[in-house]
């Protein structure tokens, strides 16, 4: 049997991996935080309790388990957070990311077996392109202490693949589903959207209304994970919708969900959630990931947020 190893199983994204590896009979083990909130984990997924940040003991547990693949999804996911704590985001999204590669490596080179190795990357090392939109040729340039951490990783797995890992980097876009945690503010959006519908809140307060991102649907995204590990040769992937929208948008989309369309009354702009560098656009060109692995979107935004905004209504009660 296949087995599959994955940090960061706590995250929007852990879950849906575990189910789809679960799906295609693979043995799933997990590394875990102690305080994870991980309810959408399968019961079938061995959870080994650690701490990505320390390279040595979750060496010893690759070296133990000897996976065929191992998916990096632990980081540091917020960006704003990044901000306040920049060693913190250094450490667990490059350093510790760079310490699982060489932890599959040995494990490679000890059994003899190919070990596949997936990062999950992301559009914040490209920081503020010239271009749009971007793709594996976007020169990576962050901005912030999250991009600049993830951007050491990104690159080390070409350092790795030139070992003879079988090492992809896949570029993630922004991404969401119900699943998504409620500090991020796309969930921000629709919670609180959800909370004013029932009378239960009277404001949503946010930072910039004029980012612009591009938005996709987490299963999707995961989908990519998978395929890429699965493939032939190894390689970096951009995987994007190639539309992008402002959060102001979101906000509309998320109301108009909820039959409000006069909302601007009930959105307030904090300057203290405005964030020192923020990326005014960023859009990701998918056509490499489309031709060669066959991955396309399947869910369009308006959907993607009127789904968020139903869950959140439901959990609302």
């Amino acid at each position: 049997m296949t087995r599959a190893f994955i940090t960061g199983i706590g995250g929007q994204d852990g879950g849906y991996l575990a189910e789809s590896l679960l799906a295609r009979g693979v043995e799933v083990h997990a590394l875990a935080l102690a305080a994870d909130a991980t309810s959408d984990v399968p019961a079938e997924v061995h959870r080994h309790v650690g701490d990505l940040a320390d390279v040595e003991a979750t060496r010893t547990l690759v070296l133990d388990l000897a996976p065929d693949l191992v998916f990096n999804l632990a980081a540091i996911s917020s960006v704003a957070q990044s901000w306040t704590s920049p060693d913190l985001s250094a450490a667990v999204n490059g350093t510790a990311a760079v310490g699982l590669l060489e932890s599959a490596h040995q494990a490679q080179e000890r059994t003899g077996r190919a070990v596949r190795f997936v990062q999950a990357s992301s559009a914040e090392i490209f920081g503020q392109p010239d271009t749009t939109p971007q793709d594996e040729a976007t020169a990576v340039r962050p901005i912030n202490p999250y991009g600049a951490a993830k951007a050491f990783a990104h690159l080390m797995v070409h350092v790795y693949r030139g070992r003879g890992l079988h090492a992809s980097s896949l570029v993630l876009y922004n991404h969401e589903s119900p699943r998504r945690p409620a500090q991020f503010v796309t969930r921000k959006i629709t919670s609180t959207v959800a909370a004013i519908s029932r009378g239960r809140a009277d404001r949503l307060e946010l930072g910039n209304l004029d980012a612009r991102r591009d938005w996709g649907w987490a299963p999707d995204y995961v989908a990519a994970l998978v395929t890429a590990a699965e493939a032939d040769a190894p390689s970096d992937y951009v995987i994007a919708t190639g539309r992008s929208h402002s959060v102001r948008d979101f906000v509309a989309t998320a109301f108009a969900h909820v039959g409000i369309d006069d909302w601007a009354g009930l959105v307030t702009v904090d300057p203290a959630l405005v964030r020192p560098a923020d990326a005014t656009e960023l859009v990701g060109d998918s056509t490499k990931a489309r031709s060669t692995l066959g991955w396309e979107p399947s869910v369009d935004f308006p959907d993607i947020v009127g789904r968020m905004v139903a869950a959140d209504l439901e959990q609302a009660g």
